[in-house]
């Protein structure tokens, strides 16, 4: 009987992690550069709870370097051309964009309205932060 139920145990572990794996990649990339006073705005008043929030569970963050060459995991519509800007990828394809950095208040409205069509941005039931 023991052996039955570690049997089964293992085949349910080997199920969860499967539907896991098979879940796509969700991840906000974030362009900048050396020297960008929006970048350094951003990650003063939002890097630092980002990764604690909704949105940041959802879709953890990415910092690619503008100037370098685009990692080759990223398929892009096209090249950013301005610092910060934030783009919403599905297994390195892009989904959605924001150009620029608007400040503290109007940042998360923006990034909501990206991830609101994704199916994680509601899988939890509280359909995003305000929830």
């Amino acid at each position: 009987m023991k052996r039955v139920f570690t049997a089964l145990l293992y085949a349910g572990i080997g199920v969860v992690a499967l539907a896991g794996a098979a879940r796509a990649d969700l991840v906000l990339a974030m362009f900048e550069r050396a020297g960008c006073a929006y970048c350094i705005m951003w990650d003063n008043e939002i890097g630092p709870i980002y990764p604690k929030t909704t949105e940041g569970e959802v879709a953890p963050l990415r910092k690619i370097d503008l100037l370098a060459k685009l990692p080759d995991d990223i398929t892009l519509r096209s090249k950013p051309q301005f610092t910060p800007t934030f783009v919403l990828l599905r297994d390195g394809v892009e989904i959605d964009r924001l150009e620029g950095y608007p400040g503290e208040d109007f940042f998360w409205g923006l990034i909501g309205n990206m991830l609101k069509s994704q199916p994680e941005w509601t899988d939890d039931g509280k359909g995003g932060p305000e929830g």
